[in-house]
């Protein structure tokens, strides 16, 4: 898939150093829940493996992730996919590959029978719940004061698309 330069692929073990690059690029309380990721991070393992990502790339350069799985192990709800973490490079911001990595998850998911994606997004991280409300999420509920950041209370906030119909 390509959009405005960008192309969007399957991650590979090997991406995964470009990938830990990419994240402590991008951190931020803003988006962030937990410290930046120490320069020998890994990414992968047996519960984060590179099937769960779509990378955009620009110019040879991975410049964005996103990972989409299943909420929950259970049976019951494997028509779900949930987005747990969406990343572009501070540099590559404004070109459109935010919205490129979440129509090609919504579109991978779709292409697998799943009917809805969720995500949740802190209140304060205005441009990711801009940018989910222009792929077509809605607010599905609040968690008040879910989190402690940087000296503050922070709301979560779980949002949905529906994939059909």
């Amino acid at each position: 898939m390509r959009a405005d330069g960008v192309t969007i692929r399957a991650a590979r073990a090997k991406d995964e150093r470009s990938l830990v690059a990419l994240d402590r690029a991008a951190w931020s309380w803003l988006s962030d829940v937990i410290p930046q990721p120490a320069e020998d991070a890994t990414i992968f393992d047996e519960r984060c493996t590179p099937d769960q990502y779509l990378l955009a790339e620009l110019d040879g350069r991975i410049v964005g992730y996103i990972r989409h799985v299943p909420p929950t192990p259970l049976p019951s709800n494997q028509h779900i996919r949930q987005i747990r973490g969406l990343a572009v490079s501070p540099a590559a911001r404004g070109r459109g590959i935010g919205r490129a990595l979440v129509e090609a998850a919504c579109d991978a998911a779709r292409a697998e029978g799943i009917r809805r994606m969720t995500l949740r997004v802190l209140a304060h991280n205005a441009p990711a719940r801009r940018l989910y409300e222009r792929c077509g999420f809605q607010v599905d509920g609040v968690s008040p004061e879910e989190f402690w950041i940087d000296g503050a209370y922070v709301d979560d906030i779980a949002m949905g698309r529906r994939l059909n119909g």
